[in-house]
């Protein structure tokens, strides 16, 4: 996605038709299952998309690796954020990739060493801007994936989109990123059939209404999708779960899941336990069986492959897991979720209007 974007401002010779100016907006969290589903609350968005208006996320479908390899171009195991959170095996110490950079410690340069779209729009001589809230402006994760643009903040989804408009009209070969997070905190927090989703959702349709400046390329698509997951769904892993055994650290989220073993532990023995006692619950693979797959992307670092769990545990249908002997039990209220591999999660809108549509 980040060559067709450029590739646009230089005569459209990529997957995107010419345009003068280009704006990407990113609506986080929004599925293109869940916009379909949603279609009479979005008018607008909706108007005109076909099934084949799709992409498909990076895995895990969560923000920290899929907002990064859409502002990279490269998949999360090249990045090296492949997961919320994950082990800094040097420290012994799980970190947030999302919110903790500062909190935690890590390096946005080390941690993320890819050159970001931003970053390549600016080295040929492109003006590059990002709009989206004013808290985000100086964050770890901003300077690990917006770096090179410059930061622009705005309130409401709508004066959002106006700005990156505006900012696409005045400067003639800009690319401009808008991030609208609305959908995906609403969802976390009440689940995608809420009135408080719906809300979020029309805000964001409100938003994108207006018809782009002339000779503007716009591309609306999402880092993921989301489901609910009901408490019922939820696997507690208890004391004397047997999954608990060697468990150093859980890091990942809920729907995806890294395990980290004790040093020595015997890890083939604990994925055996974890099939075992997961079976119709979840798809458990080892480190290198993951990375085999492809699931990282085709090259995997000496970085990534360092942050990786012992296990990976990737939950089916809607379930969460969770340790149910932490201290801290706050995550187990939240009702939207993703990270794993079902369509709903996965499969992403990938709508043109402007000067792609066509």
């Amino acid at each position: 996605m980040a060559g067709d974007l450029l590739a646009s401002l230089e005569g459209g010779t990529g997957g995107l038709a010419p345009a003068r100016s280009v704006v990407v907006v990113i609506v986080d969290g929004l599925g293109a299952i869940q916009l379909r589903a949603h279609a009479g609350h979005a008018r607008h968005l909706s108007a005109g998309v076909g099934k084949k208006d799709v992409a498909y996320s990076a895995f895990p479908t969560t923000t920290a690796a899929a907002l990064t390899s859409i502002l990279t171009g490269v998949e999360p195991g090249r990045h090296g954020l492949v997961g919320y959170r994950v082990l800094d095996r040097s420290r012994d110490r799980l970190v947030n990739l999302l919110s903790g950079w500062e909190s935690d410690g890590i390096d946005p340069h080390r941690w993320q060493p890819q050159p970001t779209v931003f970053e390549r729009a600016v080295s040929a001589g492109r003006p590059a801007y990002a709009v989206g809230i004013a808290s985000y402006a100086r964050s770890g994760f901003t300077n690990a994936t917006l770096r090179g643009a410059t930061f622009v903040s705005a309130r409401t989804p709508a004066e959002r989109v106006a700005l990156a408009y505006q900012l696409a009209s005045d400067e003639p070969g800009a690319l401009v990123y808008c991030y609208l997070p609305e959908v995906d905190k609403a969802g976390h927090q009440h689940g995608i059939d809420s009135q408080a989703w719906i809300a979020a959702l029309e805000d964001i349709d409100h938003a994108l209404a207006p018809a782009p400046p002339r000779g503007v390329g716009v591309l609306i698509t999402a880092d993921h999708g989301m489901v609910d997951v009901p408490a019922h769904r939820h696997v507690v892993l208890a004391e004397g779960d047997a999954r608990l055994g060697a468990v150093r650290h859980f890091g990942g989220e809920p729907r995806m899941l890294h395990v980290y073993l004790e040093p020595g532990a015997d890890a083939a023995a604990h994925l055996d336990i974890w099939r075992r006692f997961s079976e119709g619950e979840a798809d458990v693979l080892s480190r290198d069986e993951v990375i085999a797959s492809g699931l990282y992307g085709g090259e995997v670092t000496a970085d990534a492959t360092d942050r990786i769990g012992d296990l990976v545990v990737v939950a089916r249908g809607n379930r969460a897991f969770y340790d149910g002997t932490a201290d801290d039990q706050r995550s187990r209220g939240m009702v939207g979720q993703h990270g794993a591999l079902t369509p709903e999660e996965r499969i992403v809108p990938y709508i043109r209007r402007g000067a792609f549509a066509g």
